[in-house]
């Protein structure tokens, strides 16, 4: 005789708000803040004054108290005779309560013997595991097929009842990713009741006459999600002999070609990331979709050079897109100081590894106020904070004639953007205002404002960072055309990135830099902050590149812009250095597959290179 059992199991919390069956959020504790301040009366000579307050003030905060519990009711084992329609083994009551306004989901997915949308009941025949036999999942109907089903209803007379989804009505599959099971809307009244929601998942199984006798087990797993509109994170799909990549995030933009053809052993280059998402930073790749809490989680950085694991040729590979949520802002010095801290132990992230294991403590993101750009940093083998993505600071657009010389239109301008920064001077006014960044992004042969104009091969360029509309049709990667560069940010002019207002070859140059306040662009040289930077990484080495493109570091191969027009995307990395080499030329950071120059390349200070940002003044 087979013994069925059934079983559920609990959801850590990943990145997103939500919760496993058996696990009880606790309340977070509500924080009153009461502000008062006395008026007092007082009397001077035969007249009377008082002193008062304009208001008392008070503030409350309510933290998210959400949770999702299990009862069980019923053994969930079995013993079934071969050719046997059992009608119930096992029930579950889902007790679900949760004061966000913006609703909740529940979610089940497969996961027999702790292996994630696995929807088989696993066969053990004489205490041998024999997958030949395992029971797959099915509606629970005869048939010439062993099959296991659930199904889900709602209770009428709970405290606020739930909609089901997915036609669980009736018996069901069990679903191999998260699948949407009940829901409450957002916008309607949650409630806060110990009974809350309940939903009833109950499972049966058929058994056909050539099963063999033994015990066979597996496990359905439940979330809940607030608010609603969110989607847990579940394993995505690969194809044999490729990588194909995932933003892992509802919420994420971009699309990204598949990078096929590929043999276990063999060396390739990553694709770089072509994916954004509001409010978050882009950390790197991970092997892992549940990178977060997975202690076997690989981390790869955007555009690595790596070895093809085992098994891709055979299985393929999913990557998955590396998100950190920004807790602050880059101007914010307070916020900076508890990450970063004033030393190199005075801080909350620890040291980035540079083996590419999981360690999310060592990275963090902050958003740039002055267009809500969001940037992953962390703290490099050199012991410093550095952006570990490559700027995106982009002129604004204005419409109409430019609002700080009327005599200049946009059609005199490179694509209509105005050179005067509309829209960032704010909060960064002593960086950025109508003086200081009259040299822009781009360069033109218009003399704007009076100011001297640049001569030589790189006259009217502008240097964009992408196509603003978000899609696949953003700037490509000249070695494939399937491979699309957010991620490559935007070019920059040496002019541009230390201010010089003068915009021209030669002169007296500004050095405020165009980072955030409390930012810099990296010095060059042999003395700089990028050569340093990549001995550290490469343990005494300044020969190789390897350690300034392996996660956490992210070092890309975003190329140049010159002569209107971008050139080794794919191949070659060129990054700005604050540090001038003459009138003409600064240095910079070169990175080739086989070389690295670290700040000590010269470049043309009119050629569009990339820009990384670091900490400090």
């Amino acid at each position: 005789m087979s013994s069925i059992v059934l079983g559920y199991h609990k959801v850590n919390k990943e990145k997103h708000n939500f919760c496993g069956v058996d696990s009880l959020w606790s309340l977070v504790s509500v924080a009153l803040l009461v502000a008062l301040t006395l008026g007092m009366g007082f009397i001077l000579g035969s007249q009377r004054a008082k002193a008062e307050t304009n208001s008392a003030s008070a503030a409350v905060i309510v933290a998210d108290a959400c949770s999702l519990t299990s009862t069980t009711t019923s053994p969930h084992t079995a013993t079934i005779s071969p050719s046997l329609y059992q009608a119930e083994i096992g029930s579950t009551t889902l007790k679900a309560s949760c004061n966000d306004s913006g609703g909740f989901s529940i979610y089940a997915v497969g996961y027999s013997d702790s292996e994630f949308g696995k929807t088989t009941l696993t066969a053990n025949i004489g205490g041998e595991l024999i997958p030949a036999n395992d029971i797959v999942t099915g509606t629970n109907q005869s048939g010439t097929t062993s099959n296991w089903a659930m199904k889900l209803a709602t209770n009428p007379s709970a405290t606020y009842p739930v909609e089901l989804k997915n036609s669980y009505d009736d018996y069901n599959i069990v679903p191999s990713t998260f699948t949407l099971v009940a829901v409450r809307n957002a916008g309607t009244d949650s409630g806060t009741g110990a009974t809350g929601a309940e939903v009833t998942a109950t499972y049966a199984a058929y058994v056909a006459a050539g099963q063999p006798a033994g015990k066979y087990s597996g496990r359905v797993k439940y979330t809940m999600v607030h608010p609603s509109n969110e989607v847990p994170l579940s394993p995505q799909p690969s194809t044999a002999g490729c990588i194909t990549y995932y933003t892992n995030a509802s919420d994420a933009q971009g699309t990204m070609g598949t990078q096929c053809n590929l043999t276990d052993g063999a060396s390739i280059t990553l694709y770089a990331s072509n994916f954004s998402r509001t409010g978050y930073g882009f950390a790197g790749w991970s092997d892992a979709f549940d990178y977060a809490t997975n202690p076997n989680a690989h981390f790869y950085g955007p555009q690595e050079d790596i070895t093809v694991p085992e098994g891709t040729t055979e299985n393929g590979l999913s990557l998955y897109a590396v998100w950190v949520k920004s807790t602050g802002s880059l101007q914010d010095t307070n916020k900076v100081t508890e990450l970063c801290g004033t030393t190199t132990t005075d801080n909350i992230l620890t040291k980035a590894p540079t083996d590419g294991t999981a360690n999310l403590s060592s990275v963090s993101a902050l958003t740039d106020q002055r267009d809500n750009q969001t940037y992953a940093i962390a703290k490099l083998a050199d012991g410093k904070c550095w952006m570990i993505e490559n700027l995106r600071l982009d002129n604004q657009y204005t419409v109409g004639n430019n609002q700080t010389d009327p005599s200049v239109t946009n059609a005199s301008l490179s694509q209509g953007y105005n050179p005067s920064f509309i829209g960032l001077a704010d909060p960064e006014s002593a960086n950025f205002d109508n003086v200081t960044t009259t040299n822009s992004l781009y360069t033109t042969e218009n003399n704007i404002e009076g100011k001297n104009t640049i001569s030589g091969d790189y006259q009217a360029q502008r240097f964009p960072r992408y196509n603003n509309d978000n899609t696949s049709q953003r700037s490509a990667n000249t070695t494939n055309t399937n491979v699309n560069t957010y991620s490559y940010g935007n070019y920059y002019t040496w002019h541009a990135v230390i201010a010089d207002i003068t915009h021209h070859r030669s002169g007296n140059y500004n050095t405020t830099s165009i980072c955030p306040t409390g930012w810099h662009i990296p010095t060059g040289n042999r003395s700089g902050e990028y050569y340093t930077l990549n001995t550290n990484a490469n343990s005494g080495s300044t020969s190789v590149s390897t350690g300034l493109r392996s996660y956490p570091t992210n070092f890309l191969y975003s190329g140049h812009f010159y002569d209107s027009s971008a050139g080794y995307r794919g191949s070659n990395g060129y990054y700005l250095s604050s540090t001038g080499l003459n009138a003409g030329y600064s240095y910079s950071l070169y990175l080739g597959s086989s070389r690295v120059y670290p700040g000590t390349n010269d470049t043309n200070k009119f050629g569009g290179l990339s820009a990384r940002c670091v900490l400090g003044s």
